[in-house]
């Protein structure tokens, strides 16, 4: 009898068991997450080294190495090739496709047309009237041959399988059907013996070797496979939060290393080139470059006046010797318009309108 009360509508919660594997996994799992913890976070933080080496080599070293050998693999061997294909094996390769055409395709299209297709048909027409002949020859002796087959083969073998074979034949299934019934007798007897052999076999095999294979199956091998898998599932998992927390503590180092970096390095070096190497290099500019463009400029427009200037004295200078030696060049005389009277102007209107219509 139950003495306490229960509340109504809530069922009576059975009595838990005990779980073996998830003793053997309480057991194993919090050693094998610390010896993993332990190996796998000095593996992770190398992995995570060796990976940002890498980039780092892939952007600065082997990129840009690689886009050079690119270059210089098609300037080696893609340029010139495409320079002899284009300008060396394409135009030979058109010139001896005419050639070819020239000395053979236009010979051998000549040939076929006047000498082989005239041929082919007296041929053709020759071996169809040959053929019409040998077709009735064959026909005829087709039907001597048939003639002869039939009453000198199918005549007499027609009488033998009707007179001879038949009789034999039906002789010979009876004498089957008797001795089939006697092997079918003979064989139920033997099928007999045969299964209480078998039947004797059956059971020894599986009294002397199924049974105790069975029995090892069941109590030795399938809970020695139990606790591995447990085993084997507590390491993976063990293994799988440690890589994950190893990428934590990668992921923290790397942080801290680059905020060290920044403020050692970029940040100095940042305020050194804001603070110092800015205001240097604009008073530089100020006091020292652009001084000197501006002489520069003004240097070079006082050199491109004087040979503008010396340019045009030396052509002066060749006018004025060319005059002397030769005297003035003739100038063009004015040639006088002179305007068309009223009948050319109407024979030329009428002509222009004719022009138009056409």
């Amino acid at each position: 009898m139950d003495l306490e009360k229960r509340p109504q509508g809530r069922p009576q919660e059975p009595p838990r068991r005990s779980d073996p594997e998830g003793c053997v996994a309480a057991a194993i799992r919090v050693p094998v997450r610390i010896v993993a913890l332990v190996v796998v976070v000095p593996v992770r933080l190398v992995w995570d080294a060796l990976v940002v080496a890498g980039r780092v080599l892939r952007d600065t070293v082997l990129r840009p190495v690689g886009r050079a050998l690119a270059w210089l693999g098609r300037a080696v061997f893609v340029w010139p090739l495409v320079g002899l294909w284009r300008h060396v094996v394409v135009p030979l390769a058109k010139g001896m496709g005419w050639l070819g055409n020239v000395l053979l395709v236009v010979p051998a299209v000549w040939l076929y047309r006047w000498v082989l297709t005239p041929a082919g048909q007296a041929l053709a027409w020759f071996f169809t009237r040959v053929g019409a002949v040998l077709a009735a020859i064959g026909r005829g002796l087709y039907a001597g041959l048939a003639w002869l087959a039939r009453y000198l083969v199918a005549v007499p073998a027609v009488w033998l399988y009707r007179w001879v074979l038949t009789p034999v034949g039906q002789a010979l299934a009876w004498c089957g059907k008797g001795l089939l019934w006697c092997g079918r007798q003979v064989a139920r007897g033997v099928g007999v013996v045969v299964t209480g052999v078998g039947f004797v076999l059956y059971w020894t095999v599986r009294v002397l070797l199924v049974l105790p294979a069975l029995a090892v199956w069941r109590w030795v091998l399938a809970p020695v496979g139990r606790v591995l898998v447990v085993v084997g599932r507590e390491v993976r998992d063990a293994l799988g939060h440690a890589w994950r927390i190893a990428g934590y503590v990668s992921l923290a180092v790397g942080r801290f290393l680059g905020t060290l970096v920044r403020w050692t390095v970029v940040e100095p070096a940042r305020w050194a080139y804001r603070s110092v190497l800015t205001p240097v290099g604009h008073a530089v500019r100020d006091t020292v470059l652009r001084p000197l463009a501006e002489a520069s400029r003004g240097a070079g427009h006082a050199t491109r006046r004087a040979l503008a200037s010396a340019r045009l004295t030396v052509r002066e200078a060749r006018a004025d010797a060319r005059r002397a030696l030769l005297g003035e060049p003739p100038r063009a005389r004015p040639v006088a318009r002179r305007e068309p009277s009223v009948a050319e102007a109407r024979t030329l209107g009428s002509s222009t309108t004719a022009l138009t219509k056409d």
